[in-house]
């Protein structure tokens, strides 16, 4: 668990930091990454995470609720961060306090739940005592990962063009630790047996819904005349292509 606090913390660091050393900063690369993480986070989350949570033994009846609940929330959250969890670099109402706290709230809380899906623990599902660490394993890790990245590279873009380097460099570090929290903090409840089962299953659910929302918003605003891209195209296939070897072949 500790190597998965520091992967997660420093690619959001070393990605954030990125903006003061990248002056040429050129958009369409940059959409061509979010591209290619939108599809792994899409083609991980079809393959890998909603078979597990509708096969563990959680509510099957409500899974389905729950992941449409997270699909909701994420658009909740994106009317108070305008979307920079995608990717969004533009000109943000953070000039005030205000602004800063909302778009903060917004990305703090999305990220925290998705570290959740990384927790280790136990969990009394049935008769049995099952392992929640399921979801932790490298393709998920990648996929938040690979998420992590642009969207800190995107916060710390909106930030530094109204707030002082000081100020975007600690924003952006509380926004790193979030994922992490997330993870040691739903591990503990866990393993205190806070968490229920029930508990767990929305929660994961929630996330999973969040997932959907996040990379199917990529694919369409890649796109928004619907003009069709070899490129975004070969980055979409050969995104969908490494997660399906890595849920497969390794």
């Amino acid at each position: 668990m500790g190597i998965n606090f520091l992967l997660l913390f420093l690619t959001a660091m070393i990605a954030g930091l990125l903006v003061f050393f990248a002056p040429a900063f050129r958009e369409r690369y940059f959409k061509l990454v979010l591209v290619f993480a939108g599809s792994y986070l899409f083609s991980i989350t079809i393959l890998h995470i909603i078979p597990e949570l509708f096969s563990t033994g959680y509510d099957h009846g409500r899974m389905g609720l729950y992941i449409l609940l997270g699909f909701l929330l994420q658009q909740v959250l994106e009317f108070w961060s305008s979307g920079i969890e995608h990717g969004h670099i533009h000109k943000h109402s953070s000039e005030t306090s205000k602004g800063v706290i909302t778009l903060m709230v917004g990305l703090f809380i999305h990220a925290f739940l998705e570290g959740t899906l990384l927790s280790h623990g136990t969990v009394v599902i049935g008769d049995a005592i099952a392992s929640t660490h399921a979801h932790s394993d490298k393709t998920v890790l990648l996929g938040i990962i690979m998420h992590k990245g642009p969207a800190a590279f995107a916060l710390t873009a909106v930030l530094s063009a109204s707030l002082s380097k000081k100020w975007t460099i600690l924003l952006l570090t509380v926004f790193a630790l979030a994922s992490p929290m997330g993870m040691l903090s739903s591990s503990f409840f866990i393993s205190q047996g806070v968490l229920s089962k029930e508990g767990i299953g929305l929660l994961y659910g929630l996330v999973t819904g969040g997932f959907l929302h996040i990379s199917t918003t990529i694919f369409f605003e890649s796109s928004p005349h619907h003009k069709f891209q070899m490129n975004k195209l070969m980055v979409t296939f050969l995104a969908a292509a490494l997660a399906m070897a890595s849920e497969y072949l390794v």
